[in-house]
């Protein structure tokens, strides 16, 4: 791969789209999905090719059998730190805790394109709300905990800021995400088997 940042890779993926090739873990998967999502920030089509797992698609990166990957940093930390792979940016707003020398894509110049894997806690519909304000602040406190947060940090794990801690924060960034990606999966005619 010729291109040692993002605005390059870009440039060179435009000048070759018969060539160029992106992997992902699968049909359906985050990676195919968020590959769709880049070939259409970036305004230029890029030859998918699924396999099966984040695995087969981290050691086709590897050696040189695709182009392109959008991984998730846990999976693709070790071959960044062994020198096998080169990282342009990472696609959330803010640059990892474990990563900090890796810029954001706002940064890299594809500004606005995020994809980041969340995690969540969620109760059955009807949970009183003074069950959901204990639990939430429950998992508050945890989150604070300067061993729980270097452990998920060693997993690539950031921490939403406080301010986004909420059920309400919560409603809010899934009801976006679903915005965001539900008219790419049905564009791309992924359904549920």
């Amino acid at each position: 791969m010729p291109a040692n940042n993002l605005r390059e890779l870009i440039a060179w993926i435009k000048a070759n789209p018969d060539k160029a090739t992106e992997g992902n873990s699968g049909i359906g998967s985050p990676s195919h999905v968020s590959g769709i999502l880049f070939q259409k920030a970036i305004n230029s089509p890029i030859q998918m090719i699924p396999y099966r797992g984040a695995g087969e698609s981290t050691q086709a990166i590897v050696s040189g059998q695709i182009d392109v990957l959008l991984n998730t940093p846990a999976v693709s930390m070790a071959q960044l730190k062994a020198g096998q792979v080169k990282v342009f940016a990472v696609t959330a707003k803010r640059r990892l805790t474990i990563a900090p020398d890796i810029p954001t894509t706002d940064e890299a110049g594809l500004p606005g394109f995020y994809f980041t894997f969340w995690h969540a806690f969620w109760v059955p519909k009807g949970t009183p709300k003074d069950v959901i304000a204990k639990l939430n602040a429950a998992l508050r406190a945890t989150l604070v905990d300067p061993e729980i947060r270097k452990k998920l940090t060693a997993l690539a794990q950031d921490i939403f800021p406080l301010d986004e801690q909420s059920p309400e924060a919560l409603a809010k960034f899934q009801s976006e995400e679903i915005e965001k990606w539900w008219p790419i999966i049905k564009a791309a005619g992924i359904t549920a088997h």
